[in-house]
C-alpha cells in the first residue's frame, strides 16, 4: 500500500525538513518542529504525490487515501484528547491548509474551524463557556468554507455583515454579540442556499473532504499559476495538504495570535521582529483587518507606536516565544518566518519557514550569520540571490527634495517609487500595458491582486501591517510598499484618495517611500543609493570563491565607469548602436535614417558634433552591411530583388527592368536595394529617381563599386 498520509504531534513525526518535496515546506517544517519538541498542534500531511495523482486522474483520489485520512484524524484525536464532530465532550476542530515546497503566501486556499455545525457549535459553547466566541467561530467557518469550497464570493457575506452592523448601530465586529452572530449565521446559510441551491453541509467528514479537494484544486487557480510564473516555479511540483488541530487565539484576553521573524525581514537587523493581536484569529493579522501590535518594546520604540507590545502584555509567553525563535534559527541556520497562537495562556507554534526578505536584509543576514558562525562563506554567498542585488539599486528619495507629506504608514518594503494612482489590480495591468507608471492603492490587497501588484511601481494600503499580504508579496518582488496608512481614506466608488483636506483622483501622481512609510504628493526627486559595507564584504568573499571573471555590457563612458565601480574586470559586450542612444544624439540619428536624399542625410549627421563618432558610425555601418551582402550573394534571385525594390517604394514595372539591368552588370549579388541606395548617395537623387536612371541608362552602374 502506498503511503499518502504522514502524521506529526506530541514530539514525534513521520518525516522532517529533508522531506520538503514530499510533504511541502509547511508539512516538512511542522514535522521537524514536532521532532524538536516544540509545541505544535497535532495533525497530518497529505503528500504532494496525491496532488500529482489528483490532476493525472481526472480530479480523483487514490482509492486507499480515505482510510489513511481517517487514521490521521484518529491520531490527532488521541493526542489532543478531543473528538472530531463531537456533540458531547471535548471537540476537535481542524484547519486545512496548502503547503507547496516553495512558499506561495496567500496564493492557495485555507479553511479554518472545520468541523463546526449546528450541533457541534452548541458543544463548543458548553466547553468554552463563551457563546459569543463559539458563534463567531461558526460564522467565520461558514464564510470561509462557502468561499473556498462552495465558490460563494466572500463579498456576499461581507455585505450582510455590514448591513447588520449598520442595523444594530455597531462599527466593529468585536462589538457584536452572540445573538448578532446567530442572526448572521442564519442569513449566511440562506445566502448559501440561494447561491448554490442546497443547504450548507452539516457533516464534518463532508466538510473535510470538500476542503481537501478545494486546496488541491487551488493549485491550479489563476493567482497561483500567475505567482508560479512570476517566481519560476514548475506546475508539476504540486502542493501538499496539511490537516491540523485548531487552537484559538480569540478565546479572551489570555489568548492571542501573531506572526514573527527571527530577524527584521526589511533591514536584516538581528532583532526579534513581528506582530500580534490579543483575542484574534490568525487571519486577522495577515489579512489586514485590524492593525496589529508590535512584539517587543524595542520594535515599538523604533516604529513610534503607542500600542502595547507583547513583551509588556504577556511577558512570560513572550520569553517562551523568544526561546523558540532562538532554537529554530539555530536549527535551520537561517532567518525564520513563524506563526503562533496563544490559547488560554498556552503557546502553540503553528508554522516555521525560511523567511522572505528584501535584498538589503538578505545581504546583511548572510554576512552577519557568517560572522556569527552559523554558516560559512560559500553558504553566505549562496544565500543572496543574484537577482536580489538588483534591488539594492532602487532609487531613494533625495534628502534635499521638497516633500509634501500626505500621510504615513508602515515601511513594508524598501525603495522609493512614483506612479499614477489606480485602485484596482485590473486597472493597474491595463494602464501598465499602455506604458503608464502606476501606483496600486488599495484598502488591503488580496491574492487576486497579484497581476496588478506585479506591474505596479509601488503598492500603498490603508490597512495591514508588516506581515500583511501586500507587505510579504511586495518584499518578495522587490517592489516598494507602504502598508497600514490608516490616516488615508480610499473611496473605490468615487476613485479618490483623501489625506486630510487633500483629495487625489485616479491618475494623480504620488510617491511612496517604502523605507520610512511616507506617502508624498506628486513625483519627488530620487537618487541612487550607495552600496553598503556588507555588499563589499560579500563580494570580497565571492572573489575568494569564484573562478569566472566578470565583464560588463557597456557602451558609454557612464556605463563603463559604473561597471568599474561595481568591480567589473572589463567590457564583455559593447553594442555600438547604443552609443547613439543619448537624448542629444538619437533624434539626429533617426533623422539620418529616414532621410530620402544625401543632402538630408548629411544635414542630419552635421548635427552630431563628434566628427570622430561620425566616422566610426560610417565604418561600423559598412561592417554591419558586409556580412548581410555576403549572405545575399548566395541566397538572392531576381524575384527576391524585385520584392526588395517594391518595399522601397519603386513600382513593379520599373523593378523588373532595373533588376535585369543590375543583373546584366554583374551586381545582383550585392542586392538590388543596396545598388539603388548606393547610386542615390552618389547622385543625390531620391530612390525612385535613382532606379529610373538605371533603367534609362545602364552605364550609370559603371564604377559604382570600384572594380566591380
Amino acid at each position: 500500500m502506498t503511503k499518502w498520509v504522514y502524521t506529526f504531534g506530541d514530539g514525534k513525526a513521520e518525516g522532517g525538513a529533508k522531506d520538503k518535496n514530499l510533504l511541502g515546506g509547511k508539512g516538512a517544517n511542522l514535522a521537524e518542529m514536532s521532532s524538536l519538541g516544540i509545541p505544535v498542534p497535532a495533525g497530518f500531511t497529505i503528500s504532494t504525490e496525491v496532488c500529482t495523482y489528483y490532476y493525472a486522474n481526472g480530479n480523483t483520489y487514490p482509492s486507499d487515501m480515505k482510510g489513511q485520512v481517517e487514521a490521521g484524524i484518529a491520531h490527532v484525536e488521541k493526542i489532543m484528547g478531543a473528538k472530531f464532530g463531537a456533540t458531547e465532550g471535548p471537540l476537535l476542530l481542524v484547519s486545512v491548509r496548502s503547503g507547496a515546497r516553495a512558499s506561495m503566501p496567500g496564493m492557495m486556499d485555507t479553511v479554518l474551524n472545520l468541523g463546526l455545525n449546528d450541533q457541534t457549535v452548541l458543544n463548543l459553547v458548553k466547553l468554552t463557556g463563551d457563546e459569543r466566541f463559539a458563534y463567531d467561530s461558526y460564522r467565520r467557518f461558514i464564510q470561509m468554507f462557502s468561499n473556498v469550497v462552495l465558490e460563494v464570493k466572500s463579498e456576499n457575506f461581507e455585505h450582510l455583515l455590514e448591513q447588520h452592523k449598520e442595523k444594530v448601530g455597531k462599527s466593529f465586529d468585536v462589538e457584536l454579540t452572540a445573538d448578532d452572530w446567530k442572526v448572521l449565521i442564519g442569513e449566511y446559510k440562506n445566502e448559501v442556499r440561494k447561491r448554490i441551491g442546497k443547504d450548507f453541509p452539516q457533516d464534518p467528514w463532508e466538510q473535510l473532504y470538500g476542503s481537501i479537494g478545494a486546496v488541491f484544486g487551488s493549485w491550479m487557480n489563476k493567482r497561483a499559476i500567475t505567482y508560479r510564473k512570476l517566481n519560476n516555479l514548475p506546475d508539476h511540483w504540486g502542493t501538499a495538504v496539511n490537516v491540523q488541530a485548531m487552537v484559538f487565539g480569540n478565546m479572551g484576553e489570555d489568548s492571542a495570535t501573531g506572526v514573527c521573524f527571527s530577524r527584521n525581514p526589511s533591514t536584516g537587523e538581528n532583532l526579534f521582529y513581528g506582530e500580534y493581536l490579543v483575542n484574534a484569529q490568525g487571519e486577522d493579522v495577515v489579512a489586514g483587518i485590524r492593525t496589529p501590535q508590535p512584539l517587543s518594546l524595542a520594535e515599538k520604540k523604533a516604529m513610534g507606536m503607542d500600542l502595547p507590545a507583547m513583551e509588556e502584555v504577556l511577558p512570560p509567553l513572550y520569553e517562551e516565544l523568544v526561546t523558540f525563535r532562538n532554537r529554530l534559527e539555530a536549527h535551520y541556520h537561517d532567518m525564520q518566518d513563524m506563526e503562533f497562537t496563544i490559547q488560554k495562556g498556552k503557546l502553540w507554534m503553528l508554522q516555521t519557514r525560511n523567511g522572505k526578505r528584501t535584498a538589503q536584509a538578505a545581504l546583511r543576514i548572510a554576512v552577519e550569520m557568517c560572522e556569527e558562525g552559523l554558516i560559512d562563506k560559500p553558504e553566505a554567498v549562496r544565500r543572496v540571490d543574484p537577482a536580489q542585488l538588483d534591488q539594492l539599486l532602487h532609487p531613494m528619495i533625495d534628502p534635499k527634495a521638497k516633500k509634501d507629506v500626505l500621510g504615513k504608514g508602515l515601511p513594508a518594503s524598501p525603495g522609493a517609487a512614483s506612479g499614477q494612482i489606480v485602485f484596482t489590480a485590473d486597472e493597474a495591468e491595463t494602464w501598465a500595458k499602455a506604458g503608464k507608471k502606476v501606483m496600486l492603492v488599495r484598502i488591503e490587497t488580496s491574492p487576486e491582486d497579484i497581476g496588478g501588484m506585479h506591474v505596479a511601481q509601488g503598492i500603498l494600503t490603508t490597512r495591514g501591517g508588516m506581515t500583511s499580504h501586500a507587505a510579504v508579496v511586495a518584499r518578495g518582488m522587490g517592489t516598494p510598499c507602504v502598508a497600514g496608512a490608516g490616516e488615508l481614506r480610499i473611496d473605490y466608488a468615487a476613485k479618490t484618495l483623501t489625506a486630510g483636506g487633500t483629495v487625489l483622483n485616479e491618475g494623480d501622481v504620488i510617491t511612496i517611500d517604502g523605507s520610512n512609510g511616507q506617502v508624498l504628493k506628486g513625483e519627488v526627486p530620487k537618487i541612487q543609493p550607495e552600496l553598503t559595507g556588507d555588499f563589499g564584504k560579500l563580494m570580497g568573499w565571492v572573489d575568494e570563491i569564484r573562478t569566472l571573471k566578470v565583464r560588463a555590457n557597456a557602451e558609454t563612458p557612464l556605463d563603463a565607469s559604473t561597471a568599474r565601480k561595481f568591480g567589473c574586470e572589463g567590457i564583455g559586450l559593447c553594442r555600438t548602436e547604443h552609443m547613439f542612444f543619448d537624448p542629444q544624439r538619437i533624434i539626429h540619428v533617426r533623422e539620418m535614417i529616414v532621410a530620402n536624399t544625401v543632402e538630408e542625410r548629411r544635414a542630419a549627421l552635421a548635427k552630431l558634433s563628434d566628427d570622430e563618432l561620425k566616422e566610426r558610425f560610417w565604418k561600423l555601418t559598412n561592417e554591419v552591411v558586409a556580412p548581410i551582402l555576403d549572405l545575399a550573394k548566395g541566397h538572392t534571385s531576381p524575384s527576391i530583388e524585385r520584392a526588395v525594390l517594391l518595399r522601397m517604394g519603386i513600382d513593379s514595372v520599373t523593378t523588373q527592368g532595373v533588376v535585369q539591368r543590375i543583373s546584366d552588370a554583374g551586381l545582383l549579388g550585392k542586392g538590388a536595394g543596396h545598388v539603388v541606395l548606393k547610386l542615390s548617395q552618389r547622385t543625390g537623387k531620391d530612390l525612385r529617381a535613382a532606379a529610373q536612371s538605371i533603367l534609362d541608362d545602364a552605364s550609370v552602374l559603371q564604377g559604382l563599386f570600384g572594380a566591380a
